[in-house]
């Protein structure tokens, strides 16, 4: 185990300096100019490169990827150029919001998906599994803003039983967290219903059959822990994808997370707080994914035996 993590630690560290190295080179690339932007329109040119000079973008990409890279080992995320403050301090202060958000999210897209892909499973080829598929279609497919809207509208607009946006108490976070759980259910619910048909198929749920087990306890017992697996893996992704914000929703719903942060800083080519968000998010999906690899043994043994 000890050498797992040690290999791990390796790839993230390698991992986070290769994402670091791409988006700094593709902002940039980018034919906005930062100083521009920050001077407007009606700045002289010897203001804006008194600008360029003072946030060091006078300097080689090489110089400056270096420099970035010096503050970065340090825990030093940058200052942002609009803002005029430290990212680390930006980012910390949208954490809560973003964190509780991931959270009811991925609850509510893992308990929609794994229960209809269960019962699709158990009804194979019936017309609840046609149906629970055609569903889950609807819903990967479904643009966010449409179903967020749509949600605002009926619940929110029509019998007001939730506010229609704002952070801060629990009924704020209903309707932000059923979009994220309806838009994602369908791809956990495809997941579970796919390995729930290769684990009912396995010769150990014949021999529980057999010893004449019930069939709740059969799948409950001795086909979810082992179908599960695939679900834990998606886990760890989603956490970096929520973590990274949901631009969206977080627009629709007035949510002030990172993926708003994120947003505002793009349209004003605010490259440290891009920087900084980007890599918070890589980060989130290293961290996803080791969990679940750690997990993954406790779930089934034989991946610890291997």
């Amino acid at each position: 185990m000890a050498t797992l993590l040690a290999k791990r630690l390796v790839q993230s560290c390698l991992i986070l300096l290769g994402v670091a190295a791409i988006t700094f080179v593709l902002l940039y690339a980018l034919p906005a100019d930062p100083a521009r932007m920050l001077a407007g329109r009606s700045a002289t040119a010897q203001t804006v490169e008194n600008i360029r000079r003072e946030l060091g973008l006078d300097q080689p990409l090489l110089s400056q990827f270096l420099h970035y890279l010096g503050n970065l080992v340090q825990g030093d995320l940058g200052r942002s150029y609009a803002q005029k403050t430290e990212v680390a301090t930006l980012i910390a202060a949208r954490l809560p919001a973003t964190l509780t958000l991931m959270a009811a999210g991925i609850f509510v897209e893992v308990l929609l998906g794994l229960t209809f892909g269960i019962v699709a499973a158990l009804n194979r080829g019936g017309a609840i599994d046609r149906i629970v598929m055609a569903s889950a279609f609807v819903g990967v497919s479904a643009p966010q803003f449409v179903v967020a809207l749509l949600l605002l509208y009926v619940f929110a607009a029509t019998l007001g039983w939730f506010p229609m946006s704002g952070y801060g108490t629990a009924a704020h976070v209903v309707l932000p967290a059923m979009t994220l759980g309806i838009l994602g259910a369908g791809w956990y619910a495809r997941m579970a219903r796919s390995a729930m048909i290769d684990v009912l198929n396995q010769d150990f749920i014949r021999t529980a059959r057999a010893k004449g087990l019930s069939g709740r306890r059969v799948v409950l017992r001795h086909a979810l822990p082992n179908a599960i697996l695939p679900i834990v893996a998606m886990i760890g992704i989603d956490i970096g994808q929520f973590m990274g914000g949901v631009v969206v929703v977080e627009a629709v719903y007035g949510w002030p997370g990172i993926g708003q942060l994120a947003w505002q800083a793009i349209q004003q080519v605010d490259i440290p707080i891009i920087m900084g968000v980007t890599l918070t998010s890589a980060f989130a999906i290293i961290v996803g994914n080791l969990v679940a690899d750690l997990i993954a043994p406790m779930i089934d043994p034989r991946i610890r035996s291997h």
